[in-house]
């Protein structure tokens, strides 16, 4: 229960704040992957191994994960990994060997798994206690971190194309987010009983099995859309170290506001509707950007990308959670792997083949999303 000295609308913003917080650390390293690249001697193959590093470390971490959220309660959890991420933005920017920056990756990997587990378990009281939807405009605020953090990169590379100083600043950024959240975290009760809490993966069936490849396909497009976007400006489109980062910002910008309106167009259409013309849209706009060439188009494509997938996430795990606690954390489980193991893949790829064929695949896994929209009782 909230505190009666913390209004309702203060948890709110305390949740909200560290959705942010976690956007902004993914927009700060992913827009500046193109310099890690340079910085450490990559080639695109390293890259996706880099990237896979903190895929692995956040798939192994589920475990530790629901260890800590048991015995600390999602607050406090919370707390330690969201002051610990800015640590590891600094430790990445000084690593001064791809080992090592692996490391770090896995580091990153785990550290943003207990976070993304504990701020959503928070969103979640938050709804309960305030009775009103608001877990689609959390996720707009975490698609704001990264549209911020990418004008941030962009226009910090103007002064100064020092790694340390920019993520020096941003881990200072996050910082000052997490301090704001804290006051505002719900202290709620940790739970003792067993059954579905207790599980830490289940492999889904039935419609959890669509569920969770939808949000697979979700996933694999939104987190490699944010890591590779930048890198496919400068090396395929020719773009320059200011104008990199603006394709983040394009596909960040335009979940942002479906995202933000997302709630009302779901009870308006209705979930499967949204997926299905969303993923037509985000791969059939992708796939013609890439045959098309040019800044123009692919910064136009990345725009319908975020705008096609934006409903992804908050209608696949409400449909979910329809289906009790051990469906919603296989979906989840399925969707944070698509993140975190998409992008790697794409960089192997990239490197057995070329980067456009690497996006090429991502506007594939659009498209399967209204494939797979399509076998969802979404009325149940």
């Amino acid at each position: 229960m909230i505190n009666s000295v913390v209004s309702l609308r203060r948890s709110q913003l305390a949740v909200a704040s560290l959705f942010l917080v976690l956007g902004f650390n993914f927009g700060t390293w992913a827009s500046r992957i193109p310099a890690l690249k340079m910085q450490l001697g990559l080639s695109a193959a390293e890259v996706g191994i880099l990237l896979l590093a903190s895929g692995l470390g956040a798939v192994f971490s589920f475990p530790v994960t629901a260890t800590l959220l048991h015995k600390l309660g999602s607050r406090k959890l919370c707390i330690l990994a969201g002051m610990t991420l800015p640590c590891v933005l600094i430790a990445l920017a000084l690593a001064p060997t791809f080992p090592i920056a692996m490391a770090v990756m896995a580091i990153e990997g785990v550290t943003v798994a207990c976070l993304n587990v504990a701020m959503n378990s928070q969103g979640v009281e938050v709804e309960l206690a305030g009775k009103q939807a608001i877990m689609s405009r959390l996720h707009a605020v975490f698609s704001l971190g990264g549209l911020l953090a990418a004008l941030f990169a962009s226009a910090l590379t103007m002064y100064t194309d020092s790694l340390v100083i920019h993520f020096v600043a941003g881990a200072a950024i996050l910082w000052l987010g997490v301090v704001y959240a804290i006051p505002g975290l719900l202290h709620e009760k940790i739970k003792e009983e067993g059954g579905g809490n207790g599980k830490r993966f289940v492999i889904p069936t039935g419609v959890a099995l669509w569920l969770g490849l939808i949000a697979l396909c979700g996933t694999v497009v939104e987190g490699s859309m944010s890591d590779w976007s930048a890198l496919y400006l400068k090396d395929v489109v020719g773009a320059s170290a200011q104008i990199a980062p603006l394709g983040i910002a394009c596909v960040s910008g335009t979940m942002l506001i479906a995202r933000w309106f997302g709630d009302g167009w779901r009870m308006r259409f209705g979930a499967e509707r949204m997926l299905t013309v969303g993923g037509v849209l985000a791969g059939g706009g992708l796939g013609l950007a890439l045959l098309i060439g040019g800044l123009v188009p692919a910064l136009l494509g990345f725009a319908l990308v975020g705008l096609g997938v934006a409903a992804v996430s908050p209608c696949v795990y409400a449909a979910a959670a329809k289906h009790g606690s051990v469906a919603l954390a296989a979906v989840t489980t399925m969707g944070s792997i698509g993140a975190l193991m998409g992008p790697p893949v794409i960089g192997f790829i990239a490197h057995a083949s070329s980067l456009a064929w690497g996006m090429a695949v991502i506007a594939l896994a659009a498209t399967l999303i209204s494939v797979c929209t399509k076998k969802v009782n979404w009325n149940n």
